[in-house]
């Protein structure tokens, strides 16, 4: 099939268009990733996907193309399975907590791969916070895993792990709107698929079908609504939080419903040196961790199989949660 036959099939609008295969996204999606479509025939494509959504078959095939282009990482020598947490929206409203929650995991001893672009395009991105805390994006793959195994916890840029998606993503700012790449980035798991990886959603339409990927590839991970477009917890108002794994899926937290109870106390603003400061206070027990940070984290534990039961997770996080306070 042509780059105009793809056209025709995604781009004749949202009555009009058709669904490609999952076959034929992959072989799309391959060749966009490589660079093999020329800018004209790239820009339809990308206008026609996101004027008609992806379908759970191009999500497949889509993720296909992208996998097979993921630079892998060693597998960090600990005792559970990492955890893998893309990071590529930012603040705009509220502050960023994704760091809270990474270096939480970190000292239960988990190894934290964190990936993601280094702009912020106007936002408070996680890498600029991340810096203030002294942790630095991993120029190579070698220094990734080297950081994983010294420090068990590591931010790789998307172009280390996967140049071409992103070549992909860069594209945002030509065409000022996001693209097929920017969902699929937020699947990547660069341990073959060994890691449980926290996926976020904003859109409801989105949940549906990740929700049908997650159960179609049995993949481990946490999915859940995020806040501003990143993978934690929304301090305010906890989300429902699912766990899937072997194509099973169990609803580990229910969402909070009704007015909230009370507000957690948060930096004041949302710039990066105030954020990694609280964080850095919360860490030290100087203010209090928001629950639905620590709801994620006891998911998080259990997920990665630091305990058996989801009951001996919340167990464990409210002691830790309990110490920090002390």
């Amino acid at each position: 099939m042509g780059f105009a036959e793809y056209i025709k099939e995604i781009g004749r609008g949202p009555e009009g268009s058709r669904n490609l295969d999952e076959e034929a996204a992959y072989r799309l999606f391959a060749a966009m990733l490589d660079g093999g479509v020329p800018d004209l025939e790239l820009g339809a494509i990308l206008i026609g996907l996101r004027m008609k959504s992806e379908s759970a078959d191009e999500l497949l095939g889509f993720y296909r193309a992208l996998s097979e282009r993921v630079h892998r990482l060693e597998m960090p020598r600990r005792d559970f399975r990492p955890v893998v947490i893309p990071t590529y929206n930012g603040a705009r409203r509220q502050p960023n907590l994704l760091p809270l929650l990474a270096l939480l995991l970190q000292r239960f001893g988990i190894p934290v791969l964190l990936h993601g672009t280094l702009d912020g395009h106007g936002r408070i991105g996680t890498a600029y916070i991340l810096r203030e805390l002294v942790i630095m994006p991993s120029v190579s793959l070698t220094q990734a895993n080297e950081a994983l195994q010294e420090n068990g916890i590591a931010f790789v840029p998307t172009a280390v792990l996967c140049p071409g998606a992103a070549q992909l993503l860069a594209l945002r700012g030509r065409l000022g709107l996001r693209n097929s790449a920017h969902t699929l980035v937020k699947l990547i798991d660069p341990f073959d698929g060994e890691a449980l990886r926290l996926i976020s959603v904003t859109h409801p339409d989105y949940m549906t079908k990740l929700r049908e990927f997650l159960v179609a590839t049995g993949y481990r991970a946490l999915l859940m609504r995020a806040t501003e477009g990143e993978a934690f917890a929304n301090p305010k108002r906890r989300p429902q939080i699912e766990l899937f794994d072997g194509g099973r899926a169990v609803v580990l937290f229910e969402a909070e419903l009704g007015p909230i109870k009370s507000l957690p106390g948060l930096p004041e603003a949302i710039d990066a040196v105030s954020t990694a400061a609280w964080v850095q206070a919360a860490l030290d027990g100087a203010v209090p961790l928001p629950h639905p940070i620590v709801n994620q984290l006891a998911c998080c534990l259990f997920g990665v199989g630091y305990t058996e039961d989801m009951n001996q997770a919340k167990a464990i996080v409210a002691v830790e949660s309990c110490s920090l306070a002390g």
